[in-house]
């Protein structure tokens, strides 16, 4: 049976919730990693995702300047990172240089993927959309990455940015 509630109390409730770390360079080449909790699959053919950038971040700017962004699902380990890259604004900080995390080249984009990351999406921008007090960027998939070890996914397991493996 459903009960009549306020949102602000039923949304307690979506937990646990995936995370990603976008990645975009700014217009001085720099890449900026943000943490983000809402992405998603948008298509299957072409392979396509959609992350969801509050309009208040820098990584809008990045984004829209690049044209390209990478999608990582981080692994579980990668908590103090994706922690660090969703606290800190890459208007004001070089996020790879103050947070040793380990990053590669792409492959067919100007991004980098994350060594660590359980799977790295390169992403070609395709279009954005304003959904309220954020900017849906949904990018094509143009190539794809997975860790060769194998490894557990990082997602937030409940409010406060409590992060963990799922089990």
């Amino acid at each position: 049976m459903q009960k009549q509630t306020e949102y602000t109390e039923a949304i307690k409730r979506k937990y646990p919730e995936q995370v990603v770390i976008a990645v975009a360079r700014d217009k001085a080449g720099k890449a900026n990693p943000i943490t983000l909790g809402w992405t998603m699959i948008v298509s299957g053919n072409p392979p396509m995702m959609a992350i969801a950038v509050a309009k208040s971040h820098y990584s809008i700017e990045t984004v829209r300047h690049s044209k390209c962004f990478t999608i990582a699902f981080p692994s579980s380990d990668m908590a103090e990172a994706a922690l660090f890259f969703g606290s800190h604004s890459g208007r004001d900080t070089d996020k790879f240089t103050e947070f040793d995390c380990p990053n590669e080249p792409a492959e067919k984009i100007d991004s980098v993927l994350l060594t660590d990351a359980v799977a790295n999406f390169e992403c070609t921008l395709e279009s954005e959309t304003p959904a309220g007090d954020h900017i849906i960027f949904v990018g094509k998939i143009v190539c794809s990455h997975v860790n060769t070890e194998p490894k557990k996914r990082l997602y937030t397991i409940a409010p406060g940015h409590k992060l963990g493996p799922v089990s």
